[in-house]
């Protein structure tokens, strides 16, 4: 990934902080000479080594885990985006040399991949994503509102993966680049422009971090 120091972050926390929320990442591997993308949520372990475990499950019937186990991954958690007008900068009047961009959001983690088929494992994993992603639900569901047949059904049918993250980057771009006034204009664009909150709340603890 082209990282200029404008948009790099490397504050580690606040990267996997972004993971715990997104959760939805792009798994990519290089499987037998062909690259795939799997799209699938993932749960981030942040006590275990420098950057954390990623930690996800597939359909057993997906060939995917078949050929990944010790493959290097790379997964792509993609965070808000939005188009840039020129017409939004300040400087745009005064000089004109300006053109389009384009702001977003995105972490990416790379490490080895390891398949975990182990009942109980994936267990663990299948509760404490759901237990996630119910957080702030109402009413909120549980692995133990379903039938234990049932989940025992559900969990015989996936195999689990972990990723030990060995590399964590994080681009934020966010007219970082820009002049305060020209940063001004873009968060006032966003908002008229409808559905950028999501963006227009990345931009604001960005202000003067060089992040």
């Amino acid at each position: 990934m082209y990282e200029p120091l404008h948009f790099r972050v490397e504050d580690v926390p606040a990267l996997q902080a972004f993971i715990g929320r997104r959760t939805l990442g792009l798994l990519i591997l290089s499987r037998e000479g062909v690259l795939t993308a799997d799209p699938m949520p993932f749960v981030l372990d942040t006590e275990e080594g420098a950057f954390g475990r990623l930690r996800a499950h597939v359909a057993r019937a997906n060939p995917l885990w078949r050929t990944a186990d010790g493959a290097e991954a790379l997964v792509v958690f993609q965070g808000p985006d939005h188009y840039v007008s020129p017409g939004w900068y300040p400087s745009k009047a005064e000089t004109g040399r300006v053109v389009p961009t384009w702001n977003y959001v995105m972490a990416q983690a790379r490490g080895r991949l390891t398949v975990r088929d182990d009942r109980d494992w994936i267990a663990a994993q299948a509760r404490a994503l759901t237990d996630a992603r119910e957080r702030g639900v109402s009413p909120a569901w549980s692995v133990d509102d379903a039938p234990s047949a049932f989940m025992e059904s559900q969990m015989a049918a996936v195999v689990g993966i972990e990723i030990m993250i060995c590399d964590l980057r994080g681009k934020f771009k966010l007219s970082q680049n820009r002049s305060a006034a020209d940063r001004e204009g873009v968060a006032a664009g966003l908002a008229a422009s409808g559905g950028a909150a999501e963006m227009l709340a990345f931009m604001t603890p960005q202000e003067g971090s060089g992040a």
